[in-house]
């Protein structure tokens, strides 16, 4: 699955997944045929975080490439990460998830809805027209909530992007949810 949702070749794929569990970033397990991966603990999510802020703050250019892929400022979530939290708890916001499903289920934001980018269209009905809508994706870097805001506002929602995703909120050391195996 993840060589098919990165376009590379298996072998590759196998090979990155390797080393890094060599490095013991990554832990696996064994289930049939198929190998599961997750990091390893969450200071490996604090640790890409950091990385990415140190390269975001010492590279001009990943800057400026991250302000063109994050758009425009003013549908960035402004509100603090425990603000944001308690919002969604009392149900003033609506925070969604445009992961793929598969991503949702292992770990996603507390109170997020599960609405991933390919289904969201024709699940917009589920939305609240009167609440303020918040989404997420992978990070920064992902632009499936970029995506999701523009279709959104498009159809009338009030909708802003938050910057974090899952690692980001680890990463801050703020919970996360999990969807209980079955």
């Amino acid at each position: 699955m993840l060589a098919a949702a990165l376009a590379i070749d298996l072998k590759l794929a196998s090979a990155h997944l390797k080393a890094l569990a060599a490095a013991r970033i990554v832990a696996s397990r064994r289930d049939g045929k198929y190998r599961w991966y997750r990091l390893s603990g969450p200071d490996v999510a604090q640790l890409w975080v950091r990385l990415r802020d140190v390269a975001e703050t010492h590279l001009a250019e990943l800057r400026v490439a991250l302000h063109a892929m994050a758009g425009a400022s003013e549908t960035l979530v402004a509100t603090a990460r425990e603000a944001l939290l308690a919002q969604a708890r009392s149900g003033a916001i609506v925070v969604i998830d445009v992961r793929p499903r598969d991503e949702y289920d292992t770990a996603h934001l507390p109170f997020a809805r599960s609405l991933p980018l390919a289904e969201l269209e024709a699940r917009l009905a589920e939305l609240p027209a009167d609440k303020d809508i918040v989404v997420y994706c992978r990070g920064p870097f992902c632009v499936f909530a970029d995506t999701a805001v523009r279709l959104l506002t498009a159809r009338g929602y009030r909708a802003r992007k938050l910057r974090d995703g899952v690692n980001e909120w680890q990463a801050a050391g703020l919970p996360l949810a999990r969807v209980a195996a079955a």
